[in-house]
């Protein structure tokens, strides 16, 4: 007989298996090989022709991407371009994790998917939205619903595998997929489940959402250099570059993963979220959020901030969000900030919107198993108010005993979670 759900409560929650599809990467060693190295995933969009009516015109896609590996290309046909990414992920992730299906002595029921996006299917909709206007309704597509759908990603996942378990989507913005990882451990912590497949995916290299955005002027007007245009914390930063893939993560209860074996990457230490309940997209400028949401996450885990060694910032290349994130970060660290690592990979891979906080995660699952930070590239004019180690001048070798990472959203959603090196 199983143990009973109150037995279970605080579980330990490792990571077993990693999968990155990114605009550096079609897998994770491409991607964190590409990442060390500090090579930029920018460039002009192809996925449409914007024309001068665009104020933005670059992006951080994924090149020459093709699923036909993973995904029949019947298949592939009926899935939009965020599924595709998520399902790519899913499968690397689960090979990592040697696992086809649930562990040995694991029940269906008791192996999840949690997958978050912060849009969906965006390019469907757009694509169907123009069929009906053009064609009529009559020809809109019977898989038109199915394929846009946010959570269809881990309904599709879960039928590859097997996973009969909890599953569901996290929509909350750029906070997505940061939430998905933290809800899963929360899932298995809880006795709920065993296993869990999470992460997120989007692709959102679209007119309407670069036109969107670019009318709130969020995005970088840098169009002549898309490889430096995202430049987390540089004084002349002016707005976020546009990304797209998906990341997955296995995660299992230390007895689940200790059982068969596995080899364990990294430990979910602590989940800590929250909301600036300020504003629908700018930060709370005193950062309160921000700050609550670190201070959860290290207390969730019992971590000293002695122990952290490298946070993976937001560090979205806007003009308010780096600057506030900065001041959060030395209020929670306190003297601990100057000798803590605090680099942003947006400035390679851009703004994965809803997937960011996975592609992140995984990031620092690497960062504590390998010993090694990627730089922040493109800081070339250091912005007064961003004081601290950002690491321009290239990858840093050193041991990272808890990395933390910072994902916050429009909507004031805020949400950190600290990963631990596992020895």
């Amino acid at each position: 007989m199983s143990k009973g759900r109150q037995d279970m409560e605080g579980r330990r929650v490792v990571v077993t298996g990693v999968g990155l599809v990114s605009p550096v990467g079609h897998t994770v060693d491409e991607s964190w090989a590409a990442l060390l190295a500090g090579e930029s995933g920018g460039g002009e969009i192809t996925h449409f022709e914007p024309t001068e009516d665009f104020a933005t015109r670059i992006a951080c896609e994924v090149k020459d991407f093709d699923p036909s590996g993973v995904i029949a290309p019947k298949e592939a046909r009926r899935y939009d371009r965020f599924v595709q990414f998520a399902l790519v992920a899913a499968q690397e992730a689960m090979d990592s994790a040697g696992l086809e299906g649930p562990p040995p002595g694991v029940a269906a029921e008791r192996f999840g998917v949690i997958f978050g996006t912060g849009i969906g299917g965006i390019a469907t909709f757009e694509e169907q939205c123009k069929v009906l206007l053009d064609r009529g309704p009559k020809r809109v597509s019977p898989f038109f619903v199915p394929m846009f759908i946010p959570d269809i990603a881990p309904g599709l996942i879960s039928i590859r595998f097997g996973a009969r378990g909890a599953n569901y989507t996290t929509v909350s913005a750029c906070a997505s997929s940061a939430h998905a990882i933290g809800e899963a451990t929360r899932s298995i912590q809880r006795g709920d489940t065993d296993v869990v497949l999470a992460g997120g995916s989007e692709a959102t290299i679209t007119e309407l959402t670069v036109a969107g955005f670019s009318s709130m002027k969020a995005m970088s007007t840098r169009n002549d250099e898309p490889a430096e245009a995202s430049r987390p914390f540089d004084a002349t930063r002016d707005g976020f570059v546009m990304g797209e893939g998906g990341g997955a993560l296995v995660l299992e209860a230390l007895e689940t993963a200790e059982a068969r074996g596995a080899n364990i990457l990294a430990e979910i230490r602590g989940y800590g979220l929250s909301a600036d309940a300020y504003h629908i997209t700018a930060p709370d400028p005193e950062g309160t959020g921000a700050q609550y949401a670190m201070r959860m996450a290290l207390d969730d885990g019992d971590i000293d901030v002695s122990e952290v060694d490298y946070l993976n910032a937001h560090g979205t290349s806007t003009p308010h969000n780096d600057r506030t994130e900065t001041a959060a970060v030395r209020a929670v660290l306190g003297d601990r900030a100057e000798d803590v690592v605090v680099g942003s990979t947006k400035s390679m891979t851009g703004h994965l919107l809803g997937a960011a906080g996975a592609l992140e995660g995984i990031v620092c699952v690497l960062a504590c198993r390998d010993g090694r930070i990627p730089p922040t590239i493109n800081l070339k004019n250091p912005d007064p108010e961003c004081d601290l180690d950002y690491a321009p001048e290239g990858a840093r070798e050193r041991p990272v005993r808890v990395a933390l990472t910072n994902s916050f959203g429009f909507g004031g959603h805020n949400v950190c979670l600290a990963i631990g090196r596992w020895d």
